[in-house]
């Protein structure tokens, strides 16, 4: 049982170390750009029209 608990959380940190390094790397996007996730092209807030 040690064993296997021991060897769970090795992959869990090993899964954190992959993530962290990818983040470093430049691999991973944060596709929120503000609190209400409202998406933006090129910098500029799209505005949907009201029929």
């Amino acid at each position: 049982m040690k064993v296997s608990a021991a060897m769970e959380f090795l992959l869990f940190l090993l899964f954190l170390a992959l993530f962290g390094l990818a983040s470093a790397a430049g691999l991973t996007v944060d596709s929120r750009d503000s609190a209400d996730w409202k998406p933006t092209r090129e910098g500029r807030r799209w505005r949907s029209r009201a029929c």
